[in-house]
């Protein structure tokens, strides 16, 4: 899967264009949209890979966020 793809799904998934290295807009929508409340963790990027199994959301997010 490109980047621009799992970009492009996410957008989808929450409705509006987001950045998903933006960790505000990220914590926004999914509270906002999705009604998940990640775990607290030292970062956003751990928080996200305690909860992968929430919503397919959340796996996108640390597909995008983690390749290169």
């Amino acid at each position: 899967m490109s980047k621009e793809f799992i970009h492009q799904r996410i957008c989808n998934f929450s409705g509006k264009e987001i950045d998903p290295f933006s960790d505000e807009q990220v914590l926004n929508i999914l509270r906002s949209k999705f009604n998940i409340n990640l775990p607290q963790r030292r970062t956003l990027d751990e928080a996200l890979a305690s909860s992968c199994s929430d919503h397919e959301i959340i796996s996108l997010l640390i597909k995008y966020r983690t390749k290169n």
